[in-house]
This record gives C-alpha cells, structure tokens and sequence, in this order.
C-alpha cells in the first residue's frame, strides 16, 4: 500500500453541520462545567478554586506573611489554570472585596478597588494572603484524601477536583457568571443563617423550603439595603428564579439654615462599581429635566467607613415625595435578578433552597467519611505499632540479646517477625527458645528496629502506655462516627456551630414587605421658552428673559431661534424626509451661555446620516398648515394633525430616488413662495398654487428644472412686507419685487 492509499484511508467522510454542532456542544459545555458556572459542593468556579489551592500550596498562610499578587497569579497558571492572567487575577480580587462576597476569602493588602467602581491596582504591587475561613474551613483536610485530585491541564501536577468546604459557600458567597446558553446569579446569605438551615436540613431531611425560610430569611447583600417584596421569596426559593427588589437606606438630616438632608447610608447590592457614578448623574438629570426643582447641591462622602451620599434639598421640600421619586427614577431601588444555577453531580441544574443544602450537606458527609475512614487507618496503624512497642518493652532484654547476636538487620527482623533463630548467637539456650516465640509484625519490628533507647525510660515507658490509651479511644470514636449516621450528624453539627461562632455577622440587609413608592409628580406650571439650536447641532432652552437680554447674539449665534411652552414639543425635520419629536422638558434649561446638548442624545437624530433643514413648534400642530419643499422642486401642503403623533420619529414626507427635503415652512396668509435654482433661474409663486396632499405623498411639481438642475434655495415671504432681501448663489435679492407667476414655469434667469 503506497503513501497515497494509507492518506485515503484516514479521511473521515462526514457533513460539516455535524462536525460543527458537535465542536460547538463541546466549547459550549467545557464553558459551562470548567469555566463560568460554580460547582454547587463548595461554591467555586474552577479559577477561584485553582487560586486558593495554589495560594494553599504556596504556603500562604493567614498569619503568614502576605505574597505578591503576581506571585500567585501566574504560579496559578502556570500550573492549573492557563487562560490568561487577567481572568484569575479578577478572581483574587472579586475574593478579597467584601463589599462583594458575605465572606472574603483572600485577605488583600493594597489597593483591590473599592465599592463605588475603581479597579484593583496592577498585580505587581497589590499582595495577598489566604483568609482564616478559607484556610480552615474550605482547604483543611486536604491531605487526609478527603477529595479526589485529578491531573492538571498538562499533567504535570495534580488539583482537587473540589475544594473540602465545611459549609454552602454557594449561598454564603454567592455567584454570578455567564456561561453559553445560560447564566447563574446567586446572592449572598447570612453565614449564621444559613449553618442554622443546614443544622435543621441535618436533623429534619423532609424539610421543606419554607421551612428552611424560618431561618434563611433571604439574601443578606454586604452592602445591606432593604428587600422589600418579602412575600415573593418563598416561591424564588422555591424554583430557584426569580426577581428581588432592593432599596438603599435613606435617613433625612437637618442641615444648617433649616435645609433638609436626604442621606443614603446603604446601596442596593446593584450599585456595586459604576452604578453610584450613574446614580448621582440620574439625581442631576432630575433636577435638569425639571421633574424636581428641590435639590441644591449633591455630593459623595462615601469613605472606608461607609457609603454616605447627601443630597441637600430647600427647606419647604417634601423629603417623603423627593425619597419616593428617587425609588422611581433612579437605581436607588432595583432589581436582582436570581437564577440559581450550579453543577451538581456533573451538569449544571437551577437549584431550590432545600436542593442547595442538600448538595452541600450531603458533600460535607461523604467528605467527613473519607476524613474519618483515613483518620481510622491511621490510628489503627498507630495501635498497631504502639503495641509491638509496649509488648517489645515487656521483653527488651531479649530483643536486646536478638539484635546483639544478628548478623544484619535482615537477620534481626526475620526472627523478630517469623520467630527465625539460625545465625543468631543467644546467651543460653532459654533465650532462644523464647525468641522464636516471637511473632511481630512488619510494622512492629521496624518500629522495634528504630526504637532509640531513650524511650526504655520509666516515664517514656508511662507516656507511650497513654498514647495507646488514647488511639484506642479515637479507634472507637472514628469507627462509632463512621458506623453511625447519628454520631457523624452530630460532629458535622458541633463543626457548623463552631464555624458560626468564629466567623458569624449580623444580618445586614432588612427583609420586609414594602409598599410601591408613589410619587406625587406637582404640576408643571406652563411657561414660555425660547429653543436655540446652534450649527453644530446644539440645543438648549432659555427663559424668554434671558433671550430678550441677549437677542442679538442669540440670533447670530443660531441657527434656529422659536419660542415654544415648557410643556409641548418641537419637531425636527431632515434632508431624509423624517420628523423627530422632542420633548421640551428633556431639553437642557439654564443660562443662555450654558452650553446645549447634541441633538443626537436627545431624539432620534443621526448627524452623521441626515441634516435639520427646519424645526418648528408643535404646541397647536393639528389647526397648522405646512408647504414641504424638495431639492427636485416638489411641493405640497399638509395638514398639521397628520404630525401630531406620539412615536420620535416618522416619515414626514415621500421622497423619490435622489431627491432630499429642502424646507418646511408653517403656511400663513398671503404667503408666497420663491424657488431658487442651482443654475441661477427663478420663480415666484403664489402659496394658494400648492395642492394639500397626504404627508406620505410625493406632492406636484412647483418649477421646471433643465437637466442636471436642483433647487438651491427656497424662500418664503409675506405680501405685506415692504422689501425681503435674501442672499442666494453669491448675490443680494430682494424677492418681494419679483413678479408672481405660475406654478410649473421654468421661471427667468438670474442676471
């Protein structure tokens, strides 16, 4: 067979669907088991475990000195964990920041961010030490072959495949991460909690969730805060999904001058990082967008001690409606979404309360039953020897004479262990007969073998006689724990209550039933304003003071000046042929030389794709009337109530291929229109020459145009005016003298 025929011959003829569903499935579940979701048992995703076990192994001790983080990270990689250094460097930080975890597993020294969204400082000055509990209760044990350890990626070195916790870090700590197809979030419980439900789950297995509810009361987020729809959690328990709603504590202070102080001492869990930036910014938009005119000033006094935000209000403020508005339209009362998701026996499953518990309980018995079952061998090992060494001191003088007329050691243990005396020289016949009565075991005689001669003194005699006393008393322990589920539940028991009375906090977080907050929103007092939008596509609002005060800059500086009510809407029409709505309210007000916002941010405006060619006030749109003009010299009237819609944006008019929308212009008595070509030609006509038609039509031709020529400008102008001089194509015009002619006329050439 040639080299061809055996190429052939390893081809594998398949469709490319099924090659990619099952790569696909494969990246999809190794995402799933090894990277982003946490096994229920111990409440780790890989990352985190392989972090504490390197930390673990690298000697780290909580009373040690502390380690730097770069130390860790890439020991963490090279050895167990290689998906890049910024993932498991995230992982020690998230685990050393309490404001996040119920618990800190990694005790940071340096700056690993803070609560209100700074990051962690480079992993090349940051260090870090295991903490007391994760060292004690989540990696003790680990060489008493509590946990099975498993081949590292390259296998070179070996993991646990779990970490040995002694308590549901899953619902102490919580977790949160996005896998495919799926995400887990899990708050943080109260650590005396949830050891108390577990103590219950151990003497009571038929208890129900709500049951498990008389002592979990529900999350407890570090950053405490109020739950206040009580009433849903026995069902998210339950199923394990579900939505709890979070509000920050609010206290109101008397500030100097009969002020009013609305203080937040507490965040919603939520609000952890970027969201206290983007709370104090919603609390400014507030009073910008007039729903409160209350605030005076706002500031962030948050500091290691605490969270502390003062919002300072006037002095006849209503702080209860102010609060309320806050709940309403800010992040100050949220929402956690929870989705208990974790693997359990191999495969990722939504847990209930009961089933959490019961994974873990169930963990912590086979865990105490490998503990206990090495403990016993080794006791018994121990026994073992403690008796050869007692019986061997009943009769040293023989063993003495034994290893003085031995050849070897080989010699000696053969007649220690099989009662063998050839070779051996012995003092008289009666030691020999009794040295081949000998029947030690292996282990026996090598003990005998290296026992130092010291430990023949009457005291060491005494205390090797109460080390027997004392493995035998373990034996029995060990094996009454292992052969009774009774004794086992009880040393589990005594082990939670210890951890709950070394590492235990008060509940944080308040869980209740809480009404919906309502908000007395006061009545907008009508008032008229003056829109300026600028060239660049800024826009603002003044009072009609202020604008009188600066008219003429306001004029100059603008490129579109109209007074319209603090309650209506200005429309926004472009080139595209597309109307935006917006609001007035959401306009920014203040002085005039405040600076505006882009028009873009504030509707649905595309400056990159389309240009305002007019904006108008809708207050009164539908008794309006409105001529639509096109570059193609297309034109119609419309009636004002086909604009007076609710959505932002609409198709103002049709437009054919090429063609854009020139100018529209609110219809008014004795009105005319002059259109403007880009050759130069021009014509006059009369506003009653325009046909109303349907703002989805095209419209009627209003001037011939020669090939290749569009209109360049549009003007309107009233027959009452005296002069109206208007600059078009490099030149001065004054368009009232012009003569009025028909619509459809290829009109008369510039001179």
């Amino acid at each position: 067979m040639n080299s061809r025929e055996k190429e052939k011959d390893r081809i594998i003829n398949t469709y490319y669907s099924e090659v990619m569903q099952k790569s696909y499935i494969d990246y999809a579940m190794s995402v799933i088991v090894a990277r982003a979701l946490p096994d229920v048992r111990d409440g780790l995703k890989p990352v985190q475990r392989r972090t504490l076990y390197d930390m673990h192994e690298l000697g780290i001790r909580h009373n040690g000195a502390y380690r730097k983080s770069a130390r860790i990270v890439g020991d963490t990689m090279g050895k167990y964990h290689p998906h890049g250094d910024s993932s498991i460097y995230d992982a020690l930080v998230v685990m050393s920041q309490d404001f996040k975890k119920g618990l800190a597993l990694v005790d940071g020294h340096g700056n690993f961010g803070n609560i209100e969204g700074d990051g962690a400082a480079a992993m090349r000055y940051t260090e870090a030490r295991l903490a007391k509990i994760a060292e004690e209760e989540l990696l003790a044990d680990l060489d008493k072959d509590v946990v099975d350890f498993v081949p590292n990626f390259d296998e070179t070195e070996k993991e646990p495949s779990v970490l040995p916790a002694k308590f549901s870090n899953l619902l102490v700590n919580g977790s949160e991460g996005i896998a495919v197809g799926m995400a887990t979030n899990i708050p943080p419980h109260n650590l005396g909690e949830v050891i108390d439900a577990t103590k219950a789950y151990i003497k009571n297995n038929d208890i129900t969730d709500a049951g498990l509810m008389k002592y979990i009361k529900g999350p407890d987020f570090p950053t405490g805060g109020i739950i206040t729809n009580k009433d849903d959690l026995p069902a998210i328990y339950a199923s394990g999904t579900g939505k709890v709603k979070v509000r920050g504590k609010v206290e109101v202070e008397q500030a100097k001058g009969g002020h009013k102080l609305i203080v937040i001492t507490e965040i919603p869990y939520t609000m952890i990082g970027a969201g206290i930036a983007k709370f104090l910014q919603d609390v400014a938009a507030l009073q910008e967008s007039r729903k409160t005119t209350d605030i005076i000033d706002i500031s962030n006094q948050s500091s290691k001690e605490g969270i502390r935000i003062v919002i300072e209000l006037k002095k006849d403020a209503d702080t209860d409606n102010f609060i309320n508005l806050l709940y309403k339209k800010t992040r100050l009362e949220d929402t956690f979404g929870v989705n208990m998701l974790a693997i359990a026996d191999g495969r990722p499953e939504t847990l209930s309360l009961k089933q959490a518990i019961k994974y873990n309980v169930d963990f912590v018995y086979e865990t105490n039953r490998r503990k206990y079952t090495t403990l016993l061998r080794k006791e018994q090992e121990k026994k073992e020897v403690q008796e050869g060494l007692i019986k061997a001191c009943n009769v040293i003088d023989l063993i003495i004479e034994i290893l003085r007329g031995s050849r070897d050691r080989a010699q000696a243990k053969a007649c220690l262990v099989e009662g063998k005396t050839d070779g051996i020289n012995f003092k008289n016949k009666e030691s020999k007969i009794l040295a081949a009565m000998l029947k030690f075991t292996e282990r026996q005689a090598d003990a005998i073998l290296e026992l130092r001669l010291y430990r023949l003194i009457g005291l060491e005699i005494e205390a090797l006689q109460k080390q027997y006393e004392e493995t035998t008393a373990n034996i029995y322990r060990y094996e009454d724990l292992l052969g009774s589920r009774e004794s086992m539940s009880a040393a589990i028991i005594e082990e939670l209550e210890s951890i709950k009375k070394q590492y235990a906090v008060k509940r944080r977080t308040v869980v209740d039933n809480v009404e919906e907050a309502v908000v007395e929103e006061k009545p907008v007092e009508e008032m008229e304003l003056i829109f300026l939008m600028d060239r660049f596509g800024y826009c603002r609002v003044i009072d009609t003071a202020a604008y009188e005060r600066n008219k003429e800059a306001a004029d100059a500086e603008n490129v579109y000046v109209l007074k319209c009510l603090n309650t209506g809407r200005i429309a926004v029409f472009t080139d595209k042929g597309n109307m935006h709505t917006v609001k007035v309210s959401d306009l920014p007000y203040g002085k005039f030389r405040d600076k505006g916002q882009p028009l873009d941010n504030i509707s649905g405006y595309d400056s990159k794709d389309e240009e305002v060619v007019s904006v108008i006030d809708m207050n009164g749109i539908a008794l309006k009337r409105f001529i639509f003009v096109t570059a193609a010299s297309m034109l119609k009237r419309v009636e004002g109530s086909e604009f007076d819609v609710g959505r932002r944006t609409v198709a103002a008019t049709k437009l054919t291929e090429g063609d854009r929308l020139l100018k529209v212009e609110e219809l008014s008595e004795e009105q005319y229109l002059v259109m403007v070509s880009k050759k130069g030609y021009v014509l006059k006509i009369d506003t009653i020459e325009i046909p109303e038609k349907k703002k989805n039509a095209a419209g009627v031709r209003g001037m011939k145009l020669g090939s290749g020529d569009v209109l360049e400008a549009a003007f309107f102008g009233n027959t009452s005016e005296e002069k109206h001089i208007v600059e078009v194509l490099d030149r001065h015009l004054d368009i009232k003298s012009l003569r009025c002619a028909s619509r459809d006329g290829k009109g008369s050439k510039l001179k």
